[in-house]
């Protein structure tokens, strides 16, 4: 990191980030070698990200070429006009950035509890009832495994 004043250096800031951030962007690399960038829901669960996906499509197709992924998070926190200086302008905001291996997970315990989690995140007060049979059938769950995990933050 360039600018080592910004990074974040509480581990507990990162890790309350990345359970309450609602949306997560995924960079997978292209069959025609361009990066893509996709948002997505996900759940942060014994120390690895967790996301579910439709068993065919982009994502899946890039993760089984190479499945190197980077995973951007990020709580914009307010703007700060400027006076007479447009220079003085910024963008308060906190963001973690992780580089890992993103893989399908194929045990079946492990994809129900990364199902259970998302649903406990995005719907805590519960009710959702059972997943259907059909459904899972259909529904990949991917784990991306951290190797590198950064965060920086400008909070004022």
């Amino acid at each position: 990191m360039r600018r080592t004043k910004k990074e974040i250096q509480t581990r507990a800031v990162v890790d309350n980030l990345l359970n309450t951030c609602p949306v997560g962007r995924l960079g997978t690399i292209g069959n025609d070698g361009y990066p893509r960038i996709k948002p997505l829901n996900f759940v942060y669960l014994n120390g690895k990200i967790y996301f579910h996906s439709a068993k065919e499509g982009e994502k899946i197709d890039d993760i089984i070429r190479d499945n190197r992924v980077l995973f951007e998070i990020d709580e914009p926190m307010g703007y700060v006009k400027s006076g007479k200086n447009p220079c003085s302008a910024k963008y308060l905001y906190r963001s973690i950035m992780i580089r890992g291996k993103a893989v399908i997970v194929s045990d079946d315990g492990e994809r129900l509890l990364a199902l259970r989690s998302l649903m406990e995140k995005y719907q805590p007060e519960g009710g959702y009832g059972e997943f259907l049979t059909e459904k899972l059938n259909i529904t990949a769950v991917v784990r991306i495994g951290i190797e590198e995990i950064t965060g920086k933050e400008d909070i004022g």
